[in-house]
């Protein structure tokens, strides 16, 4: 019986969220989240504060992590320590900052993107012929 739920489990199990390695995107995905510094602090007014990978678990069933590409860059307080989302909980973190994790991606992403955007004109802008 164990070994067909483990093998029901390897087919329903996406794979971002398998323990399998992460993928080459992933990997670059994540760098640049991290690249960003804790939203929080750049919310604060503080922004570049080294970052950690904080992966939200709305919606993605009990104990399993939400995608690579659903991280939010969050400091070593406001990820782990007594004022941060897994220190006081999501619930008591959203009341307290009066930001939640969904504004937080979404800071995230438009953040990612603009860093991109500057990237690529940088790029753009400086190559020689």
């Amino acid at each position: 019986m164990l070994g067909a739920m483990a093998f029901m489990l390897a087919f329903i199990t996406p794979n971002h969220f398998s323990m399998k390695s992460m993928t080459k995107d992933e990997k670059k995905h994540l760098g640049k989240v991290a690249a960003i510094g804790c939203v929080l602090c750049y919310l604060k007014g503080t922004p570049g504060t080294p970052a950690e990978i904080h992966h939200p678990r709305k919606g993605t069933g009990m104990g399993q992590r939400a995608s690579h590409y659903d991280a939010i860059p969050l400091c070593p307080e406001h990820h782990r320590g007594n004022t941060g989302i897994h220190g006081m909980g999501v619930k008591a973190f959203t009341k307290h900052y009066g930001v939640d994790e969904a504004e937080l991606l979404h800071i995230t992403r438009r953040l990612v993107a603009h860093h991109d955007h500057l990237s690529d004109g940088w790029r753009t802008h400086t190559q020689v012929d």
